[in-house]
């Protein structure tokens, strides 16, 4: 499915050829995210994300950026996440090597213009206003505050209005000669290759001169809990939304296949048991949902979702309710089997396209160093027994790991421990 190789000293490069598609991906991938930011800089992982298409020596304007690539109908865009940032093109096969210039031009060779600094801390305020405006959308920052604190793992992608508005042009340029460097980065191709020799070549002479450096660490995270804890932020909304859930296992850990099944047992799709008991049933919400995320060092399971205000403590109350239903009464088999087929089905699904299989192997060699293929992990899955389950569920769904994020009106001074007595039941 893929090939790795090693070009110019450092730089990892992974190509997968896909037969039956007459289109491209170009995807470059660096180990700089939030999480690798301190204090003084946070948000600086994302803002230079839009610093990039401001402009090259080569294109010196973010016109010209786009255009070259809205030309042949290309689609393009970039993305910061807690551990990594992306910059990614994907055309058809033909404009393959225009996709590659253009790419690494912008990972190289941007400007970093003071200007434009300037003109874009405004847009990021407003884009960060914007995530404190979509309660659906920042409860996920609030959940991971809670969880975190006052560390990178719990800062916000974004950073704050007040942090990005200190930043400088030395500052972006010490992040890029820090992160950005060869050892810190993989490019990814796939989709119709013809040569992967020529390939090759190609990407050796686009990032002939990437910044040389050694890969820096990131901060370990603390986590600290013996009870069930709260973040209750007070807005008025015309609906409570929340997440609540459990601390849990990281990328390395064992269990994590086993954990994946019991969230889609729980909380995926619209047969789990909380659509069927909350929503179907019920009639407190209209979205309801179990994740389960892993990075490197951090872990947990939550349900979102968005409930009516005055349902709000049944609501919550159920969702606890149906951890213990789990934890006394067990699974059957049934459910394990169709969870199986749904995580299973859902990663086929995930992958008919050139994007969507570069952005596959993409987290997992930029966080792991090491691709699981499609076939090994629908294997690992099916391996996966209730007792497996079982044993998962009892470690994480404790009382000392639960915690709960919530958007809605009402005041932390007057319904703590209201949901705190829900909480410990």
């Amino acid at each position: 499915m893929y090939q790795k190789h090693i070009v110019n000293n450092k730089l990892s490069v992974i190509l997968a050829p896909i037969e039956h598609t007459e289109t491209v991906t170009v995807l470059i991938m660096v180990k700089a995210g939030s999480k690798y930011e301190t204090k003084d800089i946070n948000g600086m992982s994302h803002f230079l994300e839009h610093m990039f298409f401001k402009g090259t020596i080569k294109r010196p304007s973010s016109t010209i950026i786009t255009e070259t690539l809205d030309r042949v109908g290309g689609e393009y865009n970039a993305f910061t996440g807690k551990e990594y940032t992306g910059y990614y093109a994907k055309v058809a096969a033909k404009h393959l090597d225009l996709a590659l210039d253009v790419v690494s031009d912008i990972f190289l060779h941007s400007l970093i213009d003071v200007q434009e600094i300037e003109k874009e801390k405004g847009v990021i305020a407003e884009e960060i206003n914007m995530f404190y405006d979509t309660p659906m959308r920042y409860i996920g920052d609030l959940w991971e505050s809670l969880l975190y604190g006052d560390q990178p793992a719990g800062w916000d992608i974004a950073g704050t209005k007040e942090i990005i508005q200190t930043f400088k042009r030395e500052n972006f340029i010490k992040y890029l000669n820090e992160r950005y460097v060869d050892s810190n980065t993989v490019v990814f191709v796939s989709g119709k290759i013809q040569n992967t020799d020529e390939l090759l070549n190609q990407i050796k002479v686009y990032f002939a001169d990437i910044r040389s450096g050694e890969y820096i660490n990131k901060l370990s995270v603390t986590e600290k809990q013996n009870s069930p804890q709260i973040l209750i932020h007070n807005k008025k909304t015309d609906q409570t939304h929340i997440m609540l859930g459990f601390r849990a296992y990281d990328i390395w850990h064992k269990d994590k296949y086993a954990l994946k099944l019991l969230s889609i047992i729980l909380g995926g799709g619209m047969s789990s048991r909380l659509f069927e008991e909350i929503r179907e049933k019920r009639g407190l919400t209209y979205y309801i949902h179990t994740e389960n995320e892993h990075h490197t060092d951090t872990g947990f399971l939550a349900t979102n979702a968005g409930i009516k205000n005055e349902k709000i403590y049944d609501a919550i109350e159920a969702i606890v309710q149906e951890h213990n239903n789990i934890l006394n009464n067990g699974i059957h088999k049934n459910e394990l089997y169709k969870a199986k087929e749904y995580v299973k089905g859902k990663l086929l699904l995930s992958l008919e396209t050139s994007e969507q299989i570069a952005s596959y192997l993409a987290l997992q060699e930029i966080l792991k160093s090491e691709i699981i293929l499609p076939d090994a992990y629908c294997q690992i899955i099916d391996n996966v027994t209730i007792d497996d389950i079982m044993r998962v569920a009892h470690d994480v769904f404790q009382k000392s790991k639960l915690n709960l994020a919530l958007i809605g009106p009402f005041e932390k001074s007057i319904h703590e421990n209201q949901f705190l007595e829900i909480l410990n039941s």
